[in-house]
């Protein structure tokens, strides 16, 4: 259950309160602007397309973990107050919302600092365990580094050092497959809901799904 089921973006959204729920679709996160699945703030007005991870609107000071900068006291801020910065975990740019230590040395997204420490692999008794040194390629991007950031990142690997994702290249292979099962997601979100999903993910697509329109209308969203 979450810390709170109801929550108040004074700053963000002040015009109706958010409510705790389990999004059956990804979105784009109002407050950091990341993507994200499953659980969220989500404004209850059908009309509003608002919504927050649930990191964004707790708001947490500390990370829950922060084996990989002990050093370091992160703080919350709506912005970054020294300028452009990378997420240390993901690498990706920090476009909102942001934990900064202290010291101005580690800048992380809200929502990259609950990553699970350990994923199971589905269909096998392998597991991933997210750590900062790496022995392998990626078998995503197929690279050690991720060459278009000078900030290292995180990254899961197994146990033996063969098996590697970058938690960038985790979250890209999240969404595309997604997409990829798009027309056959065992959830029971509807297709106003889905396509609200897609708006949020491509502003410039606009999709109106009715049956014999959805294939067309899925062939503008690149996979």
């Amino acid at each position: 259950m979450p810390t709170l089921e109801r929550i108040h973006d004074l700053d963000g959204h002040p015009e109706h309160e958010l409510e705790w729920k389990k999004s059956q679709v990804p979105f784009i996160c109002n407050g950091c602007k990341e993507i994200g699945f499953g659980v969220c703030y989500q404004c209850p007005d059908m009309n509003c397309n608002y919504i927050l991870h649930e990191e964004c609107g707790i708001r947490r000071p500390t990370p829950p973990f922060q084996k990989f900068f002990e050093d370091c006291n992160f703080q919350f801020h709506p912005e970054n107050p020294l300028g452009p910065r990378k997420c240390d975990i993901c690498t990706l740019d920090i476009q909102g919302f942001l934990c900064q230590c202290s010291y101005g040395e580690h800048n992380l997204h809200p929502h990259c600092t609950s990553l699970p420490p350990v994923i199971s692999l589905p269909d096998s008794d392998m597991s991933i365990y997210l750590s900062r040194r790496i022995q392998s390629k990626c078998l995503k991007c197929q690279s050690k580094k991720i060459s278009s950031s000078r900030v290292q990142g995180l990254s899961y690997v197994s146990s033996d050092g063969k098996l590697c994702y970058h938690v960038t290249c985790l979250k890209q292979a999240s969404l595309e497959a997604w997409k990829r099962d798009y027309f056959n997601l065992d959830v029971n979100a509807n297709d106003e809901e889905k396509s609200l999903a897609l708006q949020n993910l491509s502003p410039k697509l606009v999709v109106r799904p009715s049956g014999e329109q959805n294939s067309k209308a899925m062939k503008g969203f690149n996979c």
